[in-house]
């Protein structure tokens, strides 16, 4: 028989009602406005760690077809209204990342990203800190946040007390003290085995006594946040965990649109590398960029792992009607 059942109890549903409520009330109660943006979209993700979903369109102006791509993220469309005027804006919606499915992944899933002009990273961790308190406040009891930079978390956690100036075969010791074996195809690349040791040695250990929110990030990991000189120049970017769980995601953003591109192509060249499927980059991000996007800071987080905490469930599927087995 078909088990055409939802995935999740009635209660968690009405949880999850409940803390979509709550952070609507809280962007409102702030002046934030909420937003909509497509799903689809002519440009994908360059990120060497996403795929996009592609589709076709075919109709009115497509008469051979054409390719769409569902977002891995609101951003460049949101960036777009911010370049256009908008305000301090937010986006409740649903993201779809190909490949992705887990304990901790379903290949759609609900994000909420927000945007405020003239913050820059340490003023967005106060109001994430600040809304993720208040939205699972009624469910469960978070002691404050702790705040750390990328490079005590590595001192702390994996013992390498410089990680800006590790070079690979320190990185590599790590690893292999911690008997770690996952190590197939990393060859010489740096990133690769520090995304490595976050993932296996650091992050498990971090936000287990409350929120940590990890700061200042290699510059090479920048994405799209700025970067700030040093010594060493660092990605002012930020990432809060809970319980070895990365829940969000935040950068001081990038403006300037020629580094941006340079990003784009840099990520188009790695992925060729690597034999991945090349994408078209946002030529419409770039040109809103060339027209002005003010200074700003931003922040993707999952809205489903924070259902999860609330309710201490174990499973991403735990908390949606109809996870990807069920849809």
């Amino acid at each position: 028989m078909v088990d055409w059942h939802p995935a999740t109890k009635i209660a968690t549903l009405r949880t999850r009602a409940r803390m979509l409520q709550s952070t609507r009330a809280f962007f409102s109660a702030r002046d934030v406005l909420e937003v909509e943006t497509p799903l689809l979209s002519e440009a994908a993700a360059t990120d060497v760690h996403l795929e996009s979903f592609a589709t076709v369109y075919r109709g009115p102006g497509a008469p051979k077809g054409r390719v769409l791509y569902l977002h891995t993220s609101p951003e460049f469309a949101m960036k777009r209204l911010l370049a256009s005027g908008c305000e301090a804006i937010y986006q409740l919606c649903k993201t779809f990342r190909q490949g992705e499915a887990g304990t901790q992944h379903n290949p759609e899933f609900t994000m909420l990203e927000w945007y405020r002009p003239h913050y820059d990273a340490t003023a967005l961790m106060d109001e994430v800190e600040e809304y993720v308190a208040n939205v699972l406040g009624e469910h469960i009891s978070l002691a404050p946040a702790e705040r750390l930079t990328y490079a005590e978390a590595f001192k702390r956690f994996a013992r390498i007390d410089d990680v800006h100036t590790a070079d690979v075969a320190r990185l590599r010791t790590c690893a292999r003290e911690r008997a770690i074996s996952d190590v197939s195809g990393l060859g010489e690349d740096r990133d690769a085995w520090l995304d490595l040791l976050m993932s296996h040695v650091v992050q498990p250990q971090l936000g287990q006594h409350g929120p940590s929110l990890v700061y200042d990030y290699p510059a090479s990991q920048a994405a799209l946040a700025r970067v700030r000189k040093g010594p060493p120049d660092v990605a002012e970017r930020f990432e809060l965990f809970v319980n070895g769980v990365e829940l969000a995601n935040g950068f001081h953003e990038l403006t300037d649109a020629a580094e941006q591109r340079r990003r784009f192509e840099n990520d188009r060249a790695r992925r060729q590398q690597l034999g991945r499927r090349d994408v078209p980059v946002d030529q419409r991000l770039l040109a809103a960029l060339e027209a002005g996007l003010p200074p700003c800071a931003g922040v993707a987080l999952g809205f489903d792992r924070l259902v999860m905490l609330a309710v201490g469930a174990r499973s991403i599927g735990e908390v949606m009607a109809f996870p990807v087995e069920r849809a």
